[in-house]
């Protein structure tokens, strides 16, 4: 004899819904372990701080935008003037840190993966700082943190503690006067070069793309 059980009706709901969801095609795994990675979407707008007002500020905040081989990332930075002063080695002093720049550190938006200074960095957005030396290599320095105040006293042990990472980077001298600091970019083999001016000093950090 053959016994037929029903199950009550709720029951077949729950199991057709149990089919479907198992009949629905599975996302093909990427990345390590196994884990879907999407490309972040990094904003390429410059947002100064609310700590000071744009307007009236005697080093302007400005930005450049540095193309990469095929992409661009953006660099936002307040340009100070030297107005008669000694800069390095006088009011930004060999071996202190500087926020490369004036008022909010240099902020640094890179929607691609690149090898900077030898530095593997991710998209993303990132304050960066310089500690120019007499020697004429100066220390890079990628942080992660970038809503705290550029003047040295904010770059406390937590936002240090945010660091990507330290290089060092070339410089050279200029035989003309660069009065308000300049950051621009210019092509080079494998992406470009980022270059900080001012004084007579010209500081050069390799941007390099990375293969996928």
């Amino acid at each position: 004899m053959i016994v037929v059980r029903i199950a009550p009706a709720g029951a077949l709901v729950v199991l057709a819904l149990a089919c479907a969801r198992n009949d629905a095609p599975e996302p093909t795994p990427a990345g390590d372990g196994g884990q879907l990675v999407t490309q972040p979407t990094v904003d390429l707008a410059c947002v100064p701080s609310g700590n000071m007002p744009v307007e009236g500020r005697q080093s302007p905040y400005d930005s450049a935008t540095v193309a990469v081989g095929d992409q661009q990332l953006r660099i936002c930075y307040g340009r100070p003037s030297v107005r008669g002063r000694q800069i390095f080695g006088g009011l930004e002093q060999w071996g202190a840190l500087w926020r490369t720049g004036a008022n909010e550190p240099t902020i640094m938006h890179l929607p691609f993966e690149a090898d900077i200074a030898g530095l593997r960095v991710p998209p993303g957005s990132y304050s960066i700082y310089t500690v120019p030396q007499e020697s004429g290599e100066w220390e890079l320095i990628i942080n992660r943190s970038t809503s705290q105040w550029g003047h040295p006293s904010s770059y406390t042990d937590e936002v240090q503690s945010q660091e990507l990472g330290r290089a060092t980077v070339s410089t050279e001298r200029l035989d003309q006067l660069v009065e308000q600091f300049t950051i621009r970019g210019e092509p080079a083999q494998g992406g470009a070069d980022i270059l900080l001016e001012w004084e007579r000093t010209r500081a050069r950090i390799p941007v390099r793309t990375v293969a996928g």
